[in-house]
C-alpha cells in the first residue's frame, strides 16, 4: 500500500529528473539518434520487401498471425500452402505453376465472315498479327507437319498460310486448286477468309469434305494414314458442326460433335467437348452438360474457365431464382446455396476476370483465335458466347454479383497463393496484351498492393531519415522542437502528478515522506 501511494510521489522526481536531463542534452545526441532510427528503419524495410518479394506477404504481419495471434487465444488458420484437395478429399501436392501456354481458341469465328464484318463496320482489327501468326502456325504444323515430302500444292499452302496479306493468302489458295483440285486445305482457307457469310462458308467446308474427306475416313482403320489427313477431317467436321451451330441447326450440331468425339476420342486437346458444351447449353439440355462435365472436369484434366463456371452456372441455376441476400443473411444459406456459392468461388479462383464481362462491366469485344488460360483473352471468349446462358438462367447473375468477390477474402494472398488451384500465373498480362487488340483495355489481376507495414516501415524510414538530415543541418534548431515535443510528451504525467498531490491532505503527504 505504501509502495502504490508512493509512486505518485517519485513520478513528480523522475519527471523533473528528465527535463534536466533533456536540457543537458547536446545536438550531438538528437543527430545520433535519428541517424540510428534511420538506420534501423532502413534495414527493416529492406528485409520487409526483400522477404515481400520472395513469399508474397508482410514479414511482421507473417509473424503476428502465426505466432503471436496463438499466444493471444487466437485460432490459427489452417494453412494448405503447397496442396490442394484432392476428389476424395485428401491432400495432394500441388502441381508447379507451368508456363504461360498459349492454346487454340475453341469458338474460334471465322475470319471472312465475322472478323472481316467487324473490321468493315468499325475500322478495327479485331486480330493481332501475334494471334494470326500462332494460326498461320497452326495450320502449317496440323495439315503438313509431318509429311517427309511436300507436294508442290502443298508447298503453296504452307506459303499461303504465312502470307500477312489476306488477298495473297486468298490467291495462293487458288493457285493450290490449280495444281489439285482435291487440295483440301485450300477449299480450308477460303472457307476461313474469302467467304463473307457462314452459310458459304459451310459450301466451302463441305466441297473440302466431299473432295479429300470421304476418301480419307474411310483409311482411317489403315496403317498408312498420316496424322496430317486426320487432322485436317477432324478440322473440316468441326467447322462444319460450327456453322450448324452459327445457321440455328443446332441438334444436327450437337451430333456432329459427338460423332466426332467418339470417332476421335485421342484428340482431346483439340477441345471439342467446350464446342458441344456451348451447344447443350442453347438447347438447355441441362442433364446432358452434367454428363460431358462429370466427364472433363476430373481433378487430372486442364481446366477452363468454360469448365469451371459452366459448372458453376449449373450449381447456381439450381437455387439462384428464389436466392435473396437479405434472407440469405438471416437464415444462412442452404446446402444448395453453398455448394452454387463454392463452385462460383472455384470459378472465379480459376480466371477471376469472367465476373465482370458477365455482369456487364466491362465491354466485350470480339474473341481472339488463341486464348491464354486464367487471363483476360479466355475471359473474353467464354463470355462471348456464353453470357447468353447465363442471363436465361433467372437470378444466376444476381447470384454471381453478390458473392464472386468473396473468392478473394478466401485466398491467402489474393491469387499470389493458390486455394483450390496452382497460384495465379504472373505472366497472363504480357501474353493477354499479345493476343487482345490495342483498343481493349486488358484486365491486369491481381494488382499487387503493398501489405501495410512495408508502407509503415517506408514512412518511418523517411521520416527518421528526415529528421536526421535536418538535425544534422540546423542542431540547436532541433534540439528546441525535441525539448518542446518531450515536455508536451510528458505533460499529462505531471497533471496526474498535481492532482494526486490536491486530492490528499498536506498532513498525509507530510506523513509519508517522513516514513
Amino acid at each position: 500500500m505504501i509502495y502504490v501511494l508512493w509512486s505518485p510521489l517519485k513520478l513528480q522526481e523522475t519527471l523533473t529528473s528528465a527535463s534536466v536531463f533533456l536540457n543537458t542534452l547536446t545536438p550531438k545526441f538528437y543527430v545520433a539518434l535519428t541517424g540510428t532510427s534511420s538506420l534501423i528503419s532502413g534495414l527493416i524495410l529492406i528485409f520487409e520487401w526483400w522477404y515481400f518479394r520472395k513469399y508474397g506477404t508482410s514479414f511482421i504481419e507473417q509473424v503476428s498471425v502465426s505466432h503471436l495471434r496463438p499466444l493471444l487465444g487466437g485460432v490459427e488458420s489452417s494453412s494448405t500452402t503447397g496442396l490442394f484437395a484432392s476428389v476424395n478429399g485428401e491432400a495432394e501436392p500441388r502441381p508447379s505453376v507451368s508456363e504461360c501456354k498459349v492454346w487454340r481458341n475453341p469458338l474460334n469465328l471465322f475470319r471472312g465472315a465475322e472478323y472481316n464484318r467487324y473490321t468493315w463496320v468499325t475500322g478495327k482489327e479485331p486480330l493481332t498479327y501475334y494471334d494470326m501468326n500462332l494460326s498461320a502456325q497452326d495450320h502449317q504444323t496440323f495439315f503438313t507437319g509431318d509429311i517427309p515430302q511436300l507436294r508442290p500444292e502443298d508447298a503453296v499452302m504452307q506459303k499461303a498460310w504465312r502470307e500477312r496479306n489476306p488477298q495473297a493468302r486468298i490467291r495462293a489458295a487458288y493457285q493450290a486448286i490449280e495444281m489439285n483440285h482435291e487440295c483440301a486445305a485450300a477449299y480450308v482457307l477460303l472457307a476461313e477468309e474469302e467467304a463473307t457469310t457462314i452459310t458459304e462458308a459451310e459450301r466451302l467446308f463441305k466441297k473440302a469434305l466431299k473432295e479429300t474427306g470421304w476418301r480419307k475416313r474411310q483409311k482411317v482403320s489403315m496403317f498408312g494414314i498420316t496424322g496430317k489427313d486426320i487432322n485436317l477431317l477432324v478440322y473440316i467436321k468441326r467447322r462444319l458442326a460450327m456453322c450448324a451451330r452459327k445457321l440455328g441447326r443446332i441438334k444436327e450440331a450437337v451430333k456432329m460433335m459427338r460423332d466426332l468425339m467418339k470417332e476421335f476420342p485421342l484428340l482431346g486437346m483439340l477441345n471439342i467437348h467446350e464446342n458441344l458444351l456451348e451447344a447443350l447449353l442453347e438447347l438447355q439440355a441441362y442433364a446432358d452438360v452434367q454428363a460431358v462435365l462429370a466427364k472433363y472436369d476430373d481433378i487430372s484434366l486442364p481446366k477452363s474457365a468454360t469448365i469451371c463456371y459452366t459448372s458453376a452456372l449449373l450449381k447456381a441455376r439450381a437455387v439462384s431464382d428464389k436466392f435473396s441476400p437479405e434472407a440469405a443473411s438471416r437464415r444462412g444459406l442452404s446446402t444448395a446455396e453453398m455448394n452454387a456459392v463454392e463452385a462460383i468461388h472455384r470459378a472465379v479462383e480459376f480466371n477471376p476476370h469472367v465476373p465482370k464481362y458477365l455482369l456487364e462491366m466491362k465491354s466485350l469485344i470480339l474473341p481472339p483465335e488463341h486464348i491464354l488460360k486464367r487471363g483476360d483473352s479466355e475471359a473474353v471468349a467464354y463470355a462471348f458466347f456464353h453470357l447468353q446462358h447465363w442471363k436465361r438462367a433467372e437470378g444466376a447473375l444476381n447470384l454471381l454479383h453478390c458473392t464472386w468477390e468473396g473468392t478473394f477474402r478466401i485466398i491467402p494472398y489474393p491469387l499470389e497463393k493458390g486455394h483450390l488451384f496452382y497460384p495465379y500465373p504472373g505472366c497472363t498480362e504480357t501474353a493477354d496484351r499479345e493476343l487482345l487488340p490495342s483498343f481493349h483495355e486488358v484486365s491486369v489481376y491481381p494488382k499487387k498492393e503493398l501489405p501495410f507495414f512495408i508502407l509503415f516501415t517506408a514512412g518511418l524510414c523517411s521520416f527518421t531519415a528526415m529528421l536526421a538530415m535536418l538535425t544534422h543541418q540546423f542542431p540547436e534548431l532541433m534540439g528546441v522542437f525535441a525539448k518542446a515535443f518531450f515536455s508536451t510528451l510528458f505533460a499529462p504525467l505531471g497533471f496526474f502528478a498535481d492532482k494526486m498531490e490536491s486530492f490528499m491532505p498536506s498532513s498525509f503527504w507530510h506523513q509519508l515522506t517522513r516514513i
